[in-house]
């Protein structure tokens, strides 16, 4: 199978439509949309996830897809599935690294610091642990390099009302995206991140089911939304780019959302 890296490859002659994939969180929402798009266009996918079930689901006819349950915020666990995908795979051209939860909310003096913790364990450090063991095998695979894309958020440039554990753990994630594609220049490695507001899914969904989203001026009103399928084309067009090209920060979201007037 023709991968979509390589350190020695350059310009638009080496741009390569299929290759092999690491998805986290594929189960279900973004994580499944963005598997299918990477599946239905014949790439080869590990889908990453806590439950087996959901994982089936997104697999469920599509050749080319390979379930493997973890939990991202067990190092022993991740490192686990990730040689278990480095063997079914041969290689790793992408990973995917979208696993994440919303976590408590209120204000800081109302969050629990449990609650605090598990928000940045997930977000966080879970995305850091797949992240460490992608590198290391786009490090050591020949041809060398590969593509971490992280899955941020509109929160990574303005919050929500009563989210400062997300938040901070998706402020935290582009300093991650960045440190990622700095290291990752000698060997090839490039790490950008996606920043989503308002896909259709059954998260975004749950948002709003006191009537709307709440808004900064304590108002809840509703917000549009897009496609999530919208999502899996813009992450399969991050990682169809030759190893010389890079989409280092992406910003999609729903027209028309109060997201540039938040505040």
């Amino acid at each position: 199978m023709n991968g979509t890296q390589g350190a020695g490859a350059a310009g638009g002659a080496d741009r390569a439509r299929t290759g092999t994939a690491v998805v986290t969180g594929a189960g279900s929402g973004i994580g499944r949309a963005v598997a299918r798009a990477f599946l239905d266009e014949g790439w080869a996918v590990v889908l990453a996830g806590r439950r087996r079930g959901p994982l089936e689901e997104t697999a469920e006819g599509r050749p080319g897809a390979h379930v493997v349950p973890l939990d991202v915020t067990d190092a022993a666990d991740v490192a686990a599935g990730f040689r278990r995908a480095e063997a079914l795979l041969g290689r790793l051209d992408v990973l995917f690294n979208n696993a994440g939860t919303f976590g408590p909310r209120g204000t800081a003096d109302e969050i629990d610091v449990a609650d605090w913790e598990r928000t940045l364990r997930v977000n966080l450090t879970g995305s850091f642990l797949c992240a460490a063991e992608a590198f290391r095998i786009m490090r050591s695979q020949e041809p060398q390099g590969g593509r971490i894309i992280n899955n941020g958020s509109v929160s990574a440039h303005a919050p929500r009302p009563l989210s400062a554990a997300y938040t901070a753990s998706k402020h935290a994630v582009t300093g991650l995206t960045r440190s990622l594609d700095l290291d990752g220049r000698p060997y090839g490695i490039s790490c950008g991140q996606i920043d989503i507001g308002n896909a259709a899914t059954e998260l975004l969904a749950g948002l709003g089911t006191d009537g709307g989203a709440l808004q900064a001026d304590g108002s809840l009103r509703p917000e549009p939304s897009f496609p999530v399928a919208e999502v899996g084309r813009a992450v399969l067009l991050m990682a169809q780019l030759p190893p010389s090209a890079t989409v280092n920060s992406l910003v999609l979201t729903a027209a028309g959302m109060p997201f540039q007037g938040r505040g």
